[in-house]
């Protein structure tokens, strides 16, 4: 017995939950998604929040696009994909899927796993794959969810990943997430698409770019422009 419950977790350790192909986000799959986006999340989103969706104009129609959010709540994911009128397979900290009260319904709705320390082959086979589909690709720069109304520590894999797959990056703005609301239409929440940034530019202003970006439409302090401040500096006095 003990011996099976063993292999049971080695299986699970070994499982690698990175590799997708195209054919694992079929019709079913993209049902399911609506079904719970619209029976489970629009209700929800519409009863608790005063939702303001701008920018739609700005998604090209037929171009490889990459959806970058920032991230302040685990509802992100649907409100984008609501937001934007499309499923997104988004990549998620490889630790969610874990979790086995949460990985069920993740995957599921298409997420994949994501080493953020050192991203494996699989992961970018996975993601020009979605790309295929009539799926979205969505990536969090920021890692884990941040409530400190700061945009800080951005990890820079989804320029790497844009670049490898000549994809454009739309910068997507989520304010007014960072605390639940129990109260009917008690908050207000504001999710701005911004232009997509061609993926031709420099590493750095890319990041810039998102930054300015996302800064911009929330008011979140703009961290990452003081660092780069602070460096120059450093450079100047050397």
């Amino acid at each position: 017995m003990e011996d099976i419950k063993e292999k049971e977790t080695t299986e699970k350790k070994e499982r690698n939950y990175a590799k997708r192909t195209a054919k694992d986000y079929h019709i079913f799959r993209t049902i399911f998604y609506y079904f719970i986006l619209y029976t489970v999340v629009f209700p929800y989103i519409t009863w608790f929040y005063k939702v303001k969706i701008i920018g739609r104009k700005n998604l090209p129609k037929e171009r490889k696009l990459l959806y970058v959010p920032n991230h302040v709540s685990e509802m992100d994911p649907p409100m984008v994909g609501w937001a934007i009128k499309r499923p997104i397979a988004f990549m998620a900290k490889k630790e969610l899927f874990e979790d086995d009260k949460r990985s069920w319904l993740i995957k599921r709705l298409g997420a994949f796993a994501v080493n953020r320390e050192k991203p494996e082959i699989a992961t970018f086979k996975t993601s020009k794959e979605v790309l295929k589909t009539s799926w979205g690709l969505g990536i969090f720069p920021q890692g884990g969810t941040r409530k400190n109304k700061k945009i800080e520590d951005i990890h820079k894999g989804f320029v790497v990943f844009a670049k490898s797959m000549k994809a454009d990056i739309v910068p997507i703005s989520v304010c007014g997430l960072e605390e639940y609301s129990k109260k009917f239409r008690g908050k207000e929440v504001k999710i701005v698409i911004g232009k997509p940034i061609s993926y031709k530019l420099d590493e750095d202003e890319i990041i810039q770019k998102w930054c300015a970006d996302i800064c911009e439409n929330t008011g979140y302090e703009n961290c990452m422009a003081e660092n780069n401040e602070k460096i120059k500096e450093e450079i100047i006095n050397e």
